[in-house]
């Protein structure tokens, strides 16, 4: 196991210490490393009490690593959803949601395995632009129709496939032939709901 990551190479002042520790705790995340306040702050290079003054405890740690996930994803769905006029373009959105699940699944687990603090505003917004994105999607392709329901429908479909796929309930398969069945489910629970 590492006791120090790349992190460590750029310079720490008062500007920047909180996003080094979150970095420093994706960095943990992403390669498998548990991480608690003592093991960010020495993968970071700063002192074991440094974390503490942006984070009371891990939890606290946890969600804003949490919403850097949630805004990363927010923004994958973004580009995949831009110019969204259509099903089949809706159906980018679960595509990109699985990708960002399978290529990042430590990630994805974290910002969905743990309880979200409702009392971290930053972790709620976060999450809130995922929601945000499918629906405003979904309003460029019913215009005329109240989208809510649907979108936490849809959502729950690409969540639901993510999940099937990390879980390995979906036999391993090339990733073309994963998304193509993640945009295949989602084509046809939008042809339900038509």
């Amino acid at each position: 196991m590492s006791t120090s990551g790349s992190v460590t190479t750029q310079s720490y002042h008062h500007g920047n210490l909180r996003q080094a520790l979150i970095d420093a705790a994706v960095e943990m995340l992403e390669q498998g490393e548990n991480f608690s306040l003592r093991a960010v702050a020495r993968w970071a290079g700063v002192s074991q009490t440094a974390p503490y003054r942006h984070f009371s405890d891990r939890s606290k740690l946890e969600s804003a690593v949490a919403a850097q996930g949630f805004r990363a994803l927010g923004e994958e769905l973004s580009v995949s959803g831009e110019g969204s006029s259509s099903p089949e373009g809706l159906a980018d959105f679960a595509v990109a949601y699985v990708r960002f699940a399978v290529e990042r699944p430590r990630m994805f687990r974290l910002m969905f395995g743990s309880e979200c603090d409702d009392e971290n505003d930053e972790r709620v917004q976060a999450a809130g632009i995922l929601q945000a994105a499918l629906t405003e999607s979904l309003r460029a392709v019913y215009p005329d129709r109240a989208v809510d329901d649907l979108a936490v429908g849809l959502w729950s479909t690409a969540h639901g496939l993510a999940f099937l796929h990390l879980d390995g309930k979906f036999p391993a398969e090339p990733a073309g032939e994963m998304y193509d069945r993640v945009r295949s489910a989602f084509l046809a629970v939008l042809g339900l709901a038509g």
